[in-house]
């Protein structure tokens, strides 16, 4: 195997390593894909100012994050499904996001429940929520996450209604494979020894807690008609009264909706379009930053994810307004391809990207960067 450099030698390590059912679940958008590709593309266009005469011996990459310090800019993206991209996979990521100093985030919609993870890395992790139908389910769902000493609650604002992922359809995405994915997944035979043996097989936040939820087939039923189209302002006043702390809002792409929160008194907001899976057409979420930075910037804490595959875009991002971003698919490479070394190399690369990014634009502390340090 040739070293590993960048995201990318991760990327095609990762599709030569899953089933393709899997590996295009999470390299791909909704619809024509147009905002998925414009997230990645529009960071290219924001061109960094190199700096000369600074004195770059000491380059922090450190940060802080919703209050807490991050030894770089960056959380891990709540990802449903981590435990089937390689077995027990939110364990291994929030691991090595510990271990790193970087918050992990798990997702509603994850393999391992919040219990194991928390029994596992013995460290407090984010959760993520997704807003469904059954209430007394997510009543339930935040008081176990307090219970498990998650230190941040995400809400997701933008999967009201589910996006079509034209791959998905076609691939016949499923938890009970068909024919044809069987005898993808015999073309991976270390990926599928890894599924017989781990313990975590099953939807751990979900099944046996969600009403009439007793196994994978219920499930199914369940998902299909729990999307809430209703959920709305009052439903994140009452989620955080039930929380009964600081939220995260992910899902904001419009300046309207910025102000709405920053209104609330939520605290941090994600300027996100879901990695372009929901709304295709939308604008990158790196494009909308500035403006929402300009409009709220003072009065809440912006991160961003969608597109982030360098350190370079953290830099940029950091600059147009974000305290930090958000890792999803970048997450998924690594992890598919490595596991949690996979993770803890994704890391080191991220940092060294970034360290050599802000000396040669001469700064030395990740809280100087601004917007003067890129050309739009």
């Amino acid at each position: 195997m040739p070293p590993i450099t960048c995201v990318e030698d991760l990327r095609q390590l990762y599709k030569r390593r899953v089933p393709k059912m899997f590996y295009d679940y999470a390299e791909s958008g909704s619809y024509t894909e147009t905002t998925f590709h414009r997230n990645e593309d529009d960071f290219k266009q924001i061109k960094i100012r190199q700096r000369v005469g600074v004195d770059i011996s000491n380059v922090d990459t450190s940060a802080t994050l919703a209050g807490k310090a991050a030894s770089l800019p960056v959380a891990f993206a709540p990802v449903g499904m981590l435990g089937i991209q390689n077995a027990g996979g939110e364990i291994k990521v929030a691991k090595a996001a510990r271990d790193f100093g970087v918050p992990f985030i798990l997702s509603t919609m994850s393999i391992c429940s919040i219990e194991q993870v928390a029994e596992a890395t013995g460290a407090p992790f984010w959760f993520q929520l997704y807003v469904v139908k059954d209430r007394d389910y997510i009543r339930n769902l935040i008081h176990r996450a307090k219970a498990a000493g998650c230190s941040q609650l995400v809400v997701t604002m933008d999967l009201s209604m589910l996006g079509q992922r034209h791959r998905d359809v076609k691939n016949q995405l499923s938890i009970r494979p068909n024919l044809k994915n069987l005898i993808n997944i015999a073309t991976k035979p270390a990926w599928a020894l890894d599924m017989v043996r781990t313990p975590y097989k099953t939807f751990g936040n979900v099944i046996g807690h969600a009403k009439g939820v007793d196994d994978l087939s219920s499930l199914l039923v369940w998902a299909a008609e729990m999307v809430d189209p209703a959920l709305d302002w009052d439903d994140i006043a009452w989620i955080r009264k039930e929380w009964g702390g600081p939220i995260i809002l992910k899902g904001i792409m419009d300046v309207d909706d910025a102000r709405i929160a920053a209104q609330m008194g939520i605290e941090t907001i994600v300027v996100s379009n879901h990695g372009g899976r929901q709304l295709d057409g939308a604008a990158s979420s790196i494009s909308m930053l500035p403006e929402i930075a300009d409009a709220v910037g003072d009065q809440m804490e912006l991160m961003l994810d969608s597109g982030v595959r360098t350190g370079m875009d953290i830099f940029r991002a950091r600059a147009l307004g974000a305290s930090g971003v958000l890792l999803g698919r970048a997450m998924v490479y690594a992890l598919g391809a490595m596991g949690q070394p996979g993770i803890a190399k994704l890391l080191d690369i991220l940092q060294k990207e970034m360290k050599t990014t802000m000396g040669l634009a001469g700064k030395t502390e990740t809280a100087s960067i601004g917007p003067e340090d890129v050309w739009r």
